[in-house]
């Protein structure tokens, strides 16, 4: 009996290492979605006169990523909002799990859950060290365009 859970057990670690090890997600396109933030003080996306010891504001945003290259786990590409097309670039590197994404821009940080082939589930933050001194947080789905 011992034997056999010992197998049991072995052949689900090789599943578990085998499927994490599956083919890598190709991110390649354009990805847009339309989310709240939360937002102190003013940036180009999120403008205003407001500044970080004013009260925060919860704003509406819609964005696209235009993910233009990729190599293996790694994929970089520019984003806009529809309130500045900026064409800001990020980098972001896929985990070996094949859903889990971390990624930066110039001034914040990007945590991506892919949910399906064209659906992710966005997370961005960029604390007051950032270049306009602001602080956003948000958490929203995005879709991949139809290619």
């Amino acid at each position: 009996m011992k034997s056999l859970v010992f197998v049991l057990a072995l052949l689900g670690a090789t599943a578990t290492a085998a499927h994490s090890q599956g083919a890598i997600p190709d991110l390649k396109g354009t990805w847009t979605g339309k989310g709240k933030s939360i937002v102190f003080g003013a940036q180009v996306h999120h403008p205003g006169t407001q500044t970080t010891a004013d009260p925060p504001r919860v704003r509406d945003i819609e964005v696209t990523h235009v993910v233009e290259g990729q190599d293996g786990r790694v994929a970089w590409g520019r984003s806009s909002s529809a309130v500045a097309d900026t064409k800001e670039p990020f980098a972001w590197a896929i985990s070996t799990d094949n859903k889990t994404i971390v990624g930066a821009d110039l001034d914040g940080y990007f945590r991506i859950m892919l949910v399906s082939r064209n659906r992710m589930e966005k997370c961005y933050v960029h604390n007051g060290t950032s270049p306009s001194r602001s602080v956003v947080a948000t958490c929203y789905m995005m879709e991949r365009t139809k290619r």
